[in-house]
């Protein structure tokens, strides 16, 4: 097993994981204490958050496919797309709560959003240059 896949299947791991437990609180934790719509607001962060976590374990096992293949661009891009789509959502959703300011974090979700289609066209690309290779062999 490569050490970076590994380290890739642990993220996701994680990061899944984390996003179980947040669809946990958000669905019982919040909905008592925020609107409706924050809680649907915090519930896209948890989606999002969820679905890429297991891009990144389908990444970490294509790594063990391909392992020729260079995948860092697509795990960074995915992660950063967390922290700031999925995060920033999570801030949003709680300010309430929290008394944080939105202004700063409102901007961050697009952002996370572009990064998240950056992702996947990277990953795209990289499936893509592998087919004509793996026609010859």
């Amino acid at each position: 097993m490569s050490r970076e896949a590994g380290r890739i299947l642990i993220v996701g791991s994680i990061l899944t994981m984390l996003a179980i437990a947040l669809g946990a609180f958000g669905a019982h934790g919040l909905k008592a204490r925020v609107a409706p719509d924050q809680v649907a607001i915090f519930e896209t962060g948890v989606r999002y958050q969820f679905y890429h976590g297991l891009a990144l374990l389908f990444v970490g096992l294509l790594m063990f496919q391909l392992p020729k293949v260079k995948f860092r661009e697509v795990v960074w891009l995915f992660s950063l797309g967390i922290l700031f789509f999925s995060g920033s959502l999570y801030i949003l959703a709680t300010r309430e709560l929290t008394g944080w300011s939105s202004s700063i974090f409102g901007p961050l979700t697009p952002i996370g959003g572009l990064l998240f289609i950056f992702g996947w066209i990277s990953l795209i690309w990289k499936i893509a240059l592998l087919l004509p290779n793996q026609v010859k062999n």
